[in-house]
């Protein structure tokens, strides 16, 4: 499935997302509990606007006939971009009191223009207290090449779902 955002960040289609996040932290979570998959067409634009909102000048991001010059069959994204993804993943599941703390990841295969980057999340750890949780979740962006994207993301959210 692909994922549009509405206006207040939820998915337009009025859903509250998996665990109806608009709820705040949610004590079921569990070890091990997966995220729903996010597949993000990967364009042109996407990587060329992630790269200038970064301030990533690179020639590799922008002008395909430089990246074929350097090697590269096309454009391909910068990390900056992947991280902003990443993030958004994250926060789409766990609501828009979540905070991320930490995120650790490591690129692999380049997304080029044309391939369909898909997200997954498995959690890995859970600590709940009465104001809040935090949660590590390990997550995978695999594109047509293979992994794009490993790590994990540490996020916490406060017990009403607003930081």
């Amino acid at each position: 499935m692909t994922a549009e955002l509405g206006p207040d960040r939820g998915p337009a289609d009025g859903r509250t997302g998996k665990q109806g996040w608009k709820q705040g932290w949610k004590q079921g979570w569990k070890q091990g509990e997966e995220l729903p998959r996010l597949e993000i067409p990967i364009t042109r634009t996407l990587i060329v606007s992630g790269a200038l909102a970064s301030r990533d000048y690179q020639d590799v991001h922008h002008d395909a006939e430089l990246a074929h010059a350097k090697g590269s069959p096309d454009v391909f994204m910068n990390i900056l971009t992947t991280n902003g993804l990443v993030g958004r993943y994250i926060t789409d599941h766990f609501g828009p009191g979540a905070v991320l703390r930490k995120v650790a990841i490591r690129l692999g295969a380049p997304n080029y223009p044309g391939d369909t980057m898909v997200l997954t999340g498995t959690v890995e750890r859970i600590d709940a207290g009465a104001g809040g949780g935090t949660a590590v979740v390990r997550v995978v962006g695999a594109n047509g090449l293979g992994h794009h994207v490993t790590g994990t993301v540490t996020v916490t959210v406060p017990a009403g779902g607003t930081a």
